[in-house]
């Protein structure tokens, strides 16, 4: 018979925590639980978590199985020390609950067949459920005005019979105007199951925008690159331009140069300060021009003869 070490099977420090003990139990047993996981060895590590649990989960007997530690590595041949189960009472036959199997002889052999009381699932203590994580993809619209959007999600379930199953569901959710990438929201009890018939964990769900054909995003800023004709920023003419609240007029400077960003303020995403709605210039010239186009765009060159955009670089 070979020791066990329970702190490597759990995969937590021999200074642990209950909490972060729990913890990892939680994250393992899900893992493995043979009703969902297709690792090859699930069912066996199933059981090895579920009995490494038993003994760390429980002070009395994590304290006398750490009398043992210092003495012992995994995979050693292990006796245990003379009259060593005397010191534990004994119970009811002591079963792990992955088919009903009793633990290993090592287990046995330190707290016999009665050991403690063991439930999987912590039907015997209430335990509130993890907090789960998701993403969410929404459209720019929805930031500016609130929406409500269903979305399907894979989750776990305990069922009466203390089993881990995979379920499909769909919530419909609130989306909060104002909200930008990166932030989440949260639904209360929509998270992991509890045990014991303790209370879900929270469901967290970070929002991120589809890519929009018009719009770039950063925080709370919005910003669109505009094509503009050469007369329309020649001349500073009106314009017409598109924003995710609605169209809006924009008077353009004249002699506007392409890539010149003007800002309309407090159009950006809507908060208690409200970002800004940049647009972006960029001047656009006609394809396949006439023949009448082009003796106009001659008439320009020799009327602006002394204008040279890159007399600055020394050329031209």
């Amino acid at each position: 018979m070979n020791y066990k070490d329970y702190y490597q099977i759990m995969g937590v420090d021999k200074n642990a925590t209950p909490e972060e003990i729990k913890k990892a139990y939680r994250k393992l047993s899900r893992k493995y639980h043979p009703d969902v996981s297709k690792e090859k060895d699930a069912e066996e590590r199933f059981k090895e978590i579920g009995e490494a649990y038993e003994v760390l989960r429980d002070e009395e007997k994590r304290a006398a199985y750490d009398q043992l530690g210092s003495n012992w590595k995994a995979g050693q041949g292990f006796t245990p020390p003379p009259n060593w189960q005397e010191q534990f009472h004994q119970y009811d036959d002591h079963y792990s609950a992955a088919g009903g199997e009793p633990f290993s002889d090592f287990f046995e052999s330190l707290f016999g067949r009665g050991g403690f009381q063991h439930d999987m699932h912590g039907a015997n203590r209430k335990s509130r459920g993890q907090d789960s994580r998701a993403k969410i993809m929404i459209d720019l619209e929805d930031a500016y005005t609130g929406a409500t959007r269903s979305i399907s999600l894979s989750g776990q379930t305990i069922d009466e019979h203390g089993r881990v199953q995979v379920k499909e569901r769909t919530l419909n959710v609130k989306i909060p105007k104002g909200i930008k990438a990166g932030q989440s929201i949260r639904l209360q009890k929509q998270g992991n199951p509890g045990f014991g018939g303790g209370e879900n964990g929270d469901l967290y769900l970070e929002v991120q925008f589809n890519p929009h054909p018009l719009y770039q995003v950063d925080g709370k800023d919005v910003t669109i690159e505009l094509p503009i004709t050469p007369w329309e920023a020649a001349l500073g003419e009106k314009v017409k331009v598109p924003t995710p609240a609605g169209t809006v007029d924009l008077k353009l400077p004249e002699s506007a140069n392409s890539g010149s960003k003007m800002r309309l303020k407090g159009r950006g995403l809507p908060a208690k300060e409200p970002g800004d709605f940049y647009v972006k210039l960029k001047i656009v010239l006609p394809k396949n021009l006439s023949e009448e186009e082009k003796s106009l765009y001659k008439s320009l060159k020799e009327k602006a003869n002394n204008f040279n955009p890159r007399a600055k670089m020394g050329v031209n």
